[in-house]
């Protein structure tokens, strides 16, 4: 029997199924999930601009940023559990709230109590935290097999846009609204995250009378033996975490410095940085449709093109090659993170999938503040030359040697048969 092609691109036809933006309980998932990522951006931003406007000092705004990123990071694997546990419908609704409630208090403690924001930002960071893997749960019971690729590049669609028209929209919005305003902006934004999305799933059975239901540590374990079932979501993790404390990392760093030393002018940053938006914008759209015949393959190679953006900053060059360095890295980002999720939604199975994912969010998540912390010493100890050119060579090897992996070839331990098309 003949093999699938070497690619597809679906043909929009009139007897195939309607898409997936056409229905209402996906929208209402990508309205609730679109609203959690728009209240994640906007805070840093918001606190920023109350940085310049001398509400609150450097200092401060540090702090909470920190123990957000601690809050996040703690909940994570607690939100993984929880989804596995409960309804995952119903971990959105409270960990949303409780993101939405903590808002306000971080409104009212501007300048007042620094302590206060504190608790607040680690507040709304657990509730940005436990959301995630339910949230990626969530969209594997509501959205049909055939269709989930398209739903995940719908997401990430969402996230560039905001990304991109985000600051502007907010810089609009100060001109008339104050920070403690803005801020109560974001609350709503988490209500809306906490309410839009559809009930998927009803929870799992209670355990039986007399039964004890295994802690938090059993529970989370058995998430991490199911992820250890496919060597091709390991591999891939590693390859995504090398990328992301090293390509990412070095970039986010040293593009600043690029702009002003070599450059002279910081609109060098400002358009790499469009540039990179702008081409996962695109890499989303392109993924929404193409079906690779080798999937695994091509994401990690993909992924893999994130190399071209520390070596546009290593090699020196025009501005136009730093431009579409960073737009290819885009694009590949979105070619990888796509089939990456709608993988983990197919191939784990559904009673453990909150936790593997959240693995996924803790790996990804937590390596990229220990990547910016760790590249600017390095890069006063041995300058940029070296970091930048050790960066881009973990950035296209580790992905290539996760393509050794068994498996890793489609991202599922059934071959080819597993692919989105055959389990429409």
């Amino acid at each position: 029997m003949a093999g699938p092609p070497a690619s597809t691109l679906e043909p929009v036809t009139a007897d195939r199924p309607r898409s997936v933006l056409r229905e209402v309980s996906f929208l209402r998932l990508w309205a609730g999930s679109t609203a959690s990522g728009l209240a994640t951006w906007a805070m840093p931003f918001i606190l920023g601009l109350a940085v310049l406007h001398s509400a609150i000092t450097p200092t401060a705004l540090g702090l909470v940023l920190a123990v957000r990123t601690v809050g996040f990071l703690i909940a994570v694997p607690v939100g993984g559990v929880l989804a596995d546990r409960w309804s995952r419908r119903s971990v959105v609704l409270w960990s949303s709230l409780a993101a939405a409630v903590a808002t306000p208090v971080l409104a009212m403690s501007l300048g007042r109590s620094v302590a206060l924001m504190a608790v607040a930002g680690a507040v709304i960071g657990a509730g940005q935290g436990a959301c995630r893997p339910a949230f990626q749960a969530l969209t594997a019971e509501v959205v049909r097999p055939g269709r989930r690729q398209q739903a995940n590049a719908a997401m990430t669609l969402a996230v560039r846009v905001t990304t991109l028209a985000g600051p502007a929209l907010a810089a609009l919005l100060a001109t008339v609204l104050d920070v403690p305003t803005l801020l109560l902006g974001s609350g709503v934004l988490w209500l809306a995250a906490a309410l839009l999305p559809p009930r998927g799933k009803p929870a799992p059975a209670p355990a039986p009378d007399g039964a004890e239901r295994p802690g938090f540590t059993a529970e989370f374990a058995d998430g991490v033996r199911e992820a250890r079932r496919h060597p091709w979501f390991l591999g891939g993790l590693v390859a995504l975490a090398a990328v992301i404390a090293t390509g990412y990392s070095a970039t986010g760093v040293v593009l600043p410095m690029v702009s002003r030393d070599r450059y002279g002018t910081e609109a060098v940053l400002a358009t790499a940085v469009t540039a990179y938006t702008a081409g996962a914008l695109f890499g989303a759209l392109l993924i929404s449709r193409w079906r690779p015949r080798f999937q695994g393959w091509a994401a990690l190679a993909a992924l893999a093109c994130y190399g071209f953006a520390p070596l546009s900053l290593w090699l020196p060059g025009p501005v136009a090659l730093v431009v579409v360095a960073y737009a290819v890295a885009g694009v590949g980002i979105e070619l990888f993170n796509v089939p990456w999720f709608t993988a983990i939604q197919r191939e784990v199975e559904p009673r453990r999938l909150a936790r593997v994912s959240s693995l996924d969010f803790m790996v990804s998540y937590g390596l990229a503040p220990v990547g910016l912390a760790l590249i600017a010493p390095a890069v006063d100890a041995f300058g940029p030359g070296p970091v930048l050119g050790l960066c881009t060579l973990v950035c296209f090897l580790v992905p290539a040697g996760a393509a050794l992996v068994p498996t890793a070839r489609h991202f599922s331990r059934g071959g080819a048969r597993s692919t989105p098309e055959a389990v429409a």
